[in-house]
């Protein structure tokens, strides 16, 4: 029987915990890896790097359990779904790299978006989730589909909304959608339908095979005719595609256009409120020496976030 062994691990900032082990450290890095999911309580994705002594104790990713020794130091980065930011030309693949790994570590928890999501930008966008969130719609909106989920509980009747309480879902809908994208594919849509039957059962719809048909047909149109209210107010992500883009004397089909490709967060997203080419061309020059200093990991994301465009 093996003596027992003690690691410390890393959970975040400000974050870090013992790992006892009774029969000696585990044979394997993934049996490692459980040790810590059960004795951590973490049910996310994540991979474990080790402390390097042969490089002045920087943490090394972990591949084999010959570079863990008893009362060692391992550490915890959560894998997120999140797209890798475009950065800009200049920044080095090294620093990059350590650009990335340092801003995964900013919290313990897992997320599922990127650091895109924040409102200074109004062309940032989340990553498209794997189970869709159908939001609350307004006050009578929801009175009107709680009377219907009544009906349907007591007597299985499905409700029949109005013009006014199928407009109020559709534009909640939509609203949702667009903090995602705003061309959506016809998996996506489906992925819309399904969650909003599943949380209103009232609102299946008779006679259809999915139960959502009707609403899709009619969330397409929707969506469609926000993104001509967006196109008004000169959103570039649809401006990108619009048929001013057409060739001289022509006027049938748009020139030259391209939508966002499928691993694409945004295509053409415009720049932070207040920012220009050189006040962002500065931050792209200090993000150079941001990325090698220690602890800087709010800094590096703030400007990361900033320069994105």
């Amino acid at each position: 029987m093996n003596s027992p062994a003690i690691l410390k691990v890393i959970l975040g900032d400000n974050s870090s915990q013992r790992l006892t082990f009774q029969n000696g450290l585990p044979g394997s890095v993934d049996e490692l890896v459980s040790e810590v999911q059960r004795q951590c309580g973490r049910d996310c994705d994540f991979r474990l790097q080790f402390m390097d002594a042969l490089f002045g104790n920087e943490f090394m990713n972990l591949t084999s359990m010959d570079e863990v020794q008893d009362r060692g130091t391992i550490r915890v980065i959560p894998l997120t779904e999140a797209s890798t930011p475009q950065f800009a030309n200049s920044l080095s693949t090294s620093a990059t790299a350590h650009a990335l790994e340092e801003s995964s570590s900013l919290s313990s928890g897992c997320v599922d978006t990127d650091i895109l999501s924040s409102p200074e930008s109004s062309g940032s966008r989340s990553v498209w989730p794997s189970i869709f969130r159908v939001p609350h719609f307004c006050y009578d909106a929801e009175l009107k589909l709680e009377q219907g989920h009544a009906a349907y509980r007591e007597k299985g009747t499905l409700l029949t909304p109005d013009p006014k309480l199928r407009s109020h879902i559709l534009e909640g809908l939509v609203q949702e959608i667009v903090w995602y994208k705003v061309y959506v594919t016809d998996k996506q849509f489906n992925m819309v339908g399904e969650a909003l039957i599943s949380k209103h059962p009232c609102l299946t719809e008779r006679g259809s095979l999915t139960g959502y048909a009707g609403w899709k047909a009619s969330l397409k149109n929707k969506l469609a005719i926000y993104r001509t209210h967006l196109r008004k107010l000169w959103c570039p992500e649809v401006m990108v595609n619009s048929l001013k883009q057409k060739p001289e004397g022509k006027s049938s089909a748009a020139f030259g256009i391209k939508k966002p490709k499928q691993s694409e967060v945004n295509y053409c997203p415009p720049y932070p409120i207040g920012e220009s080419d050189v006040s962002l061309e500065s931050l792209r020059v200090e993000l150079l020496s941001d990325v090698k200093k220690r602890n800087n990991r709010e800094v590096v994301r703030m400007k990361m976030e900033k320069t994105f465009a």
